[in-house]
């Protein structure tokens, strides 16, 4: 038998809250975010459950299954190097889908899945778990870079581990930009298989 381990609070800082209204990568900055249990009211994954895509090979595509991706939560200090990885000035967190940008939670993108993020209105988000980089979103920074189609597959590569994470509401309320975030997490050990 092995040792419990503590669970772990860490607090940071909302810097950005967004919405994706179209089919796009993109988003749009927003003051305040509504959370229900279908996610952001407005935001085009909101939903109780989704159709399932290239990331679930062992459903037909278009199965119905639990929307695990309703919200998008990024790093700025990981945007910021993987910006400097790619000798940009800067990655705005609209650019790849956003809805939340946060800072002062180190390694953000390395939250273990269960992770909760808490926010002063009671709204909480479970992680589900990390993002990764796909080369549509790198196709819409290489748009913001005239000259730099190389962003395209770049990206890709310098995203990895650093792409943000993805969750579902666990709690409704709304998330302000300025807001701070408590992240409640439990050190886990690597799983041995």
């Amino acid at each position: 038998m092995t040792e419990a381990m503590p669970a772990l609070t860490l607090e940071g800082r909302v810097d950005g809250t967004f919405v994706v209204e179209t089919a796009a990568v993109e988003s749009t900055a927003r003051p305040e975010l509504m959370l229900t249990y279908a996610g952001i009211v407005g935001d085009r994954h909101e939903g109780l459950v989704r159709p399932s895509n290239a990331r679930e090979p062992w459903y037909p595509r278009g199965t119905p299954m639990r929307n695990e991706r309703q919200l998008s939560i990024l790093s700025t200090e990981e945007l910021a190097e993987v910006a400097a990885a790619l000798n940009l000035p800067q990655i705005l967190g609209q650019w790849v889908g956003a809805n939340l940008v946060i800072s002062g939670i180190p390694h953000l993108t390395q939250l273990p899945p269960r992770s909760l993020m808490m926010f002063p209105s009671g709204a909480t988000i479970r992680i589900d778990g990390d993002n990764d980089p796909c080369r549509k979103t790198g196709k819409t920074i290489a748009a913001q870079h005239e000259g730099r189609a190389d962003l395209e597959f770049g990206f890709v590569k310098a995203a990895m581990g650093k792409r943000g994470l993805v969750g579902w509401v666990e709690r409704e309320g709304a998330i302000r930009a300025g807001d701070a975030v408590k992240v409640r997490t439990w050190r886990q050990a690597a799983y041995p298989g």
